[in-house]
């Protein structure tokens, strides 16, 4: 994918709906011998009808925890622990076993990281499919086989009549990964949830399935919620960027506004780590150090530690996300000094 188009602009900024998906304090903690894991720390964001949000941050950041409790799919030992996810307004987290029989999978759908641990391998393609149109859309066992081929053509996925009598492992990654999208829009939903979809693909592929995600936002008006690690990947597809460290959002800003002048240096180390193509780079720069334990997470600035910009108060005490007169959201107490230190 060519990471220098323009990312795909929302309608007319002055007719704004309500949020279509607002997550409000989200907590999330993982209990374990060893102690309490905190995987999602007090994370707050909206996401309006029509637009991508990238979500990035290194592994172990709680991006795919975020994500699968968006959906309910945090499970023992895991448990929300705080805050709440709306959606439409409606709550998915305080008595929400109806509503999200409801919403999940009709409404908001997901693609997973890994297609050939997603997929049953002793199924064929088109049960799977038709599965998810059975059970939500009450299809016929022949109206759901029909139905998951003209999906597959959707996707791309030529001959799609004689694929959906393949198994998994009869495809390639790429298609593999085309199938489980097919599976997500079986049932037209509004909110895409995308967790790394090029998770161990060839870099070709990569663009590929970036350009059909891309692509069909735009012609079946999804909203998509684009989780990945990679800033490259969001450089074209994404209206706006939030960043996680730690299991804590650091900065959320538009993405053109981040990449011209990230104002937290997580964000700007993320940044010098990404190759360019305008840039000559004799060697890509790594942030120095690693992320801190999330069982006994510091009680300062979580980035702290490995931030050249670090002063006592980034020790001591951990900033609140505070909006800026540009509309981002940064937790820092020196936002906006990347490069002056």
């Amino acid at each position: 994918m060519n990471s220098v188009n323009a990312a795909p602009s929302l309608a007319n900024p002055a007719e704004k709906e309500a949020p279509l998906l607002e997550v409000d304090h989200l907590e999330v903690q993982f209990f374990t011998r060893r102690g309490t894991v905190q995987a999602v720390r007090q994370v707050s964001f909206s996401i309006e009808r029509g637009e991508t949000l990238g979500v990035v941050g290194e592994s172990g950041s709680g991006k795919s925890v975020m994500a699968q409790t968006l959906l309910g799919l945090t499970e023992l030992p895991g448990r929300i622990t705080g805050g709440d996810v709306r959606w439409k307004g409606e709550s998915l987290v305080h008595d929400a076993s109806a509503t999200l029989a409801r919403v999940r999978g009709n409404e908001i759908a997901m693609i997973f990281q890994d297609p050939m641990t997603s997929l049953n391998p002793v199924f064929t393609i088109g049960t799977q499919i038709s599965e998810v149109l059975r059970r939500h859309l009450g299809h016929t066992r022949k109206q759901a086989l029909v139905r998951a081929a003209e999906l597959l053509d959707l996707v791309g996925i030529a001959n799609a009549a004689a694929r959906v009598k393949q198994y998994p492992h009869e495809l390639s990654g790429g298609m593999r990964q085309r199938v489980l999208i097919a599976m997500a829009l079986a049932c037209e939903p509004e909110l895409l949830v995308a967790d790394e979809p090029t998770t161990a693909l060839d870099v070709t592929i990569q663009a590929q399935i970036l350009d059909l995600i891309g692509d069909l936002q735009r012609e079946l008006s999804l909203t998509v919620l684009l989780i990945t690690h990679d800033l490259g990947v969001v450089a074209g597809l994404c209206n706006r960027v939030a960043v996680m460290y730690s299991g804590k959002l650091v900065e959320l800003a538009s993405a053109d506004d981040l990449y011209a002048n990230p104002a937290h240096p997580y964000s700007a180390g993320l940044l010098r780590s990404t190759p360019r193509l305008d840039v000559v780079m004799p060697r890509l720069v790594s942030i120095e150090g690693t992320p801190p334990d999330m069982i006994s997470p510091p009680p300062g600035c979580p980035f702290a530690a490995r931030c050249d910009l670090a002063v006592t108060e980034c020790l001591e005490e951990m900033p609140g996300l505070h909006t800026y007169p540009d509309g981002r959201k940064v937790a820092c107490w020196r936002a906006f000094e990347v490069g002056r230190g």
